[in-house]
């Protein structure tokens, strides 16, 4: 994800990743984060791989995100971004929503009392067949659209 973060915000994929520790730059990402108002969450608290892969395919989600009661702390949020398959299928399964396809979002919909829009982005995973430009794009593309950048 921080090198898509990285490419997008400083042209330099590399910027946000601390190569020699293997690892990430932790106090830039956070900096980057509440400078942009980006807020990152999973939509699942809790789950359980079925195999010893990442693969949504193989996630069971155990515990879901009450995301109502994390809004609550976002009063400004009305866009969400699933990245993920299981992601977006257990946030359009919970709140009714039409699953949009990688790259689109979803008619306006609820969460709780707040209307919200679900935008689809390709996983940032090195897994996922695309190539980092390409998705680097992609996120640039909404981050432009929701003014962002």
């Amino acid at each position: 994800m921080w090198e898509v973060f990285g490419q997008v915000f400083f042209g330099d994929p590399m910027r946000l990743v601390d190569a020699e520790h293997k690892t990430f730059r932790k106090e830039d990402i956070e900096q980057l984060l509440r400078q942009k108002g980006i807020a990152i969450f999973d939509t699942a608290r809790a789950v359980v791989r079925l195999q010893g892969n990442a693969s949504d395919k193989y996630l069971q989600v155990v515990e879901k995100t009450d995301l109502v009661e994390l809004l609550a702390h976002i009063p400004l949020c009305h866009d969400v971004v699933c990245t993920g398959q299981k992601s977006a299928e257990t946030l359009c399964y919970d709140y009714h929503v039409a699953l949009p396809a990688i790259g689109q979002h979803s008619d306006p919909f609820l969460i709780g009392d707040r209307s919200m829009t679900l935008h689809r982005l390709p996983s940032t995973s090195r897994a996922y067949p695309l190539p980092l430009v390409e998705k680097a794009r992609q996120y640039e593309r909404l981050f432009r659209t929701l003014e962002i950048i």
